[in-house]
């Protein structure tokens, strides 16, 4: 990935390496080798702050009642869910503020300080005392645990994307930026891979008391083994360039605002559709099948989780593909195919288990369209001055408005008996990205500095 400590063509003075020691890389800047380390670190950095997120999803019904008081087992776990979302509301500020940090100060020092963040709500998380030991201070430190993480959530995605895609090469952008979604991905199914070990291994009693914690400390340690990656890559070229200018910079959230708005607003028209279909298809399907068909949950869950590995593998290939043809043929494909696909796809649903894989499949595949392209469209549309501000804020403002309430409004729409409409909720995100990605500038081929 293009990385330089010097703008090009000015002569660097040779560092001395110590008696015994090794250079950090033998990879020169801007090599193909150097290029591949920085996405492994962006990449592996990135799955390991992912893995801290969703461990609390994944373990939530274990520890409500080591958190709130246990007398009232629904009543903690709606208490626990109920903090899950408090993250969510973070996120809009943790993209405005970590955004313009890693516009002012690098995407390298915004990513160390958003890993660091996670990880240490998340250790601190495993640790805490719970309510019978410290009363009502156990679901204070919680809450500012989970303020802290969807704090640093929010930032992780633009300055991640922003540091993925201007270390690539011009011509692979869109593969390297596919690598942001491969991790969150990546990092889900290790939160759930956790999940299934510990409650398998260990009796209720053991889960219970000990075993949740476990899971926390595991995702505290991988990331500090993230923050060691993160530390060991140099700062992107976009941004040395930037840094190393005469011209004085503005504060990066008033000239989002100001020079850019129709770029902001682009990204968060682009957001919409995909988070939304996103947490439909991923979170809500499951269940959706459990309650309409009666099939059993764990067989729902197991046809959800071979269609993500497939998502997942398929994500780079996707990101080749926009690079080959474009960002917008990519994007109104997944967008115009989930147009026309959502109401045969919900209502061929049955309680087989194959036809359920093969209803996953086909809207995993059609989800890389959005996966594959996200976090390269977004940094396409800004200039580095703003650009993790740009990806950061409006993405975030559109995740938790469209995707944090997709499954309320899923439930919602169940219980007052329009389950059946689901796909029409569907279809009409679907079209507000057919409109977003036929009327959006193809920037495939735009230099972005």
């Amino acid at each position: 990935m293009t990385q330089h400590a010097t703008p090009p063509g000015t002569p660097r003075p040779a560092r001395s390496v110590p008696s015994g020691a090794t250079a950090p890389s033998a990879a020169a800047p801007g090599s193909a080798a150097a290029r591949r380390r920085a996405i492994w670190a962006g990449a592996v950095g990135n799955t390991v702050e992912w893995v801290d997120w969703a461990v609390y999803s994944t373990f939530s019904s274990v520890f409500a009642g080591t958190f709130f008081p246990s007398h009232a087992p629904e009543a903690a776990l709606l208490s626990t869910l109920a903090v899950f979302a408090v993250g969510f509301l973070m996120r809009p500020i943790g993209g405005a503020l970590l955004g313009a940090y890693g516009d002012r100060h690098g995407r390298k020092k915004a990513m160390t300080l958003t890993i660091s963040m996670m990880a240490a709500a998340a250790l601190v998380i495993a640790v805490c005392p719970g309510y019978s030991t410290i009363g009502v201070g156990a679901p204070i430190v919680l809450v500012l645990a989970r303020l802290v993480q969807g704090f640093s959530a929010g930032g992780e995605f633009g300055t991640s994307s922003a540091f993925l895609v201007e270390s690539a090469a011009p011509s692979r952008r869109a593969l390297a930026g596919s690598w942001q979604q491969v991790s969150v991905g990546a990092g889900t199914l290790i939160a759930s891979l956790m999940g299934t070990i510990l409650t398998s291994s260990l009796d209720e009693h053991a889960l219970d008391t000990w075993g949740w914690r476990v899971a926390f400390a595991v995702a505290g340690v991988l990331g500090l083994v993230g923050l060691w990656l993160r530390v060991s890559v140099q700062e992107t070229e976009s941004f040395r360039r930037v840094e190393h200018a005469e011209r004085p910079r503005a504060n990066p959230l008033r000239a989002m605002v100001t020079d850019h708005p129709r770029a902001a607003l682009r990204v968060a028209g682009v957001t919409v559709a995909g988070t939304l279909i996103y947490y439909i298809w991923v979170s809500y399907m499951p269940s959706y099948v459990h309650v309409t068909t009666g099939m059993p949950l764990s067989r729902a869950l197991l046809a959800n989780t071979l269609s993500l590995v497939v998502f997942i593998v398929l994500l780079p290939f996707g990101g080749m593909l926009s690079d080959r043809i474009g960002r917008k043929p990519t994007m109104f494909a997944f967008a115009a195919g989930f147009l026309v696909l959502s109401w045969p796809l919900f209502h061929v649903l049955g309680d087989s288990f194959w036809t359920l894989l093969a209803v996953e499949l086909v809207g995993m595949v059609l989800l890389v369209g959005y996966s594959a392209n996200c976090a390269v469209v977004m940094a396409e549309q800004f200039p580095p001055e703003v650009r993790t501000t740009g990806i950061a804020l409006p993405y975030a403002l559109a995740v938790a408005v469209f995707g944090g309430t997709a499954p309320y409004v899923t439930t919602w729409m169940s219980s007052h008996g329009h389950r059946g409409l689901v796909w029409l909720y569907l279809a009409a995100a679907a079209l507000v990205g057919v409109i977003v990605y036929a009327t959006m500038p193809e920037t495939k081929s735009k230099e972005i500095a």
